[in-house]
């Protein structure tokens, strides 16, 4: 079974995503087989700008089964593919207090993997609760609007 995209749910309830960006991985032949078959979480997942260059933390990409040489560690550091420009604006924004860089899924485009990471912001407890509650409120709404679209169609 290939793997779509693997998404990070846990950034999106802990987190406020402020900006978006897109950023290429390097990595090797074993891992990219390994997440093609869906061999990978990065539920504990972040980048960090380090000495002008994007780093990728915590990523975890099991090993790839039928690999016959060379294996990577499952939680090694790997290089996040970005313009200097974006580079330079992330670290910016890293500076400012409480913002973490956070990767918010792994998908496939053109043949080639990209990392979506987040310029994020942490919630606070109140804030998680008004999610729920925002959630909530929206299902029933939706499921009053079926039950009204059934009863008079």
């Amino acid at each position: 079974m290939a793997a779509e995209s693997i998404l990070n749910r846990k950034a999106l309830r802990d987190f406020h995503i402020l900006e978006r960006y897109e950023a290429g991985i390097e990595l090797k032949g074993s891992e990219v087989k390994s997440i093609r078959a869906g061999k990978a979480n990065i539920g504990d997942a972040f980048a960090r700008i380090e000495n002008g260059e994007a780093f990728l933390f915590n990523a975890d990409i099991q090993p790839y089964a039928q690999a016959s040489h060379e294996i990577p560690a499952p939680k090694r550091t790997r290089k996040l593919l970005l313009h200097r420009q974006e580079i330079d604006k992330l670290y910016g924004e890293t500076q400012v207090a409480g913002r973490a860089l956070v990767v918010l899924k792994l998908y496939w485009k053109n043949g080639k993997l990209k990392a979506e990471i987040g310029v994020a912001q942490g919630k606070v407890a109140r804030d998680k609760r008004a999610d729920l509650k925002k959630r909530t409120v929206d299902r029933e709404t939706a499921r009053e609007v079926a039950r009204f679209n059934r009863k008079h169609s």
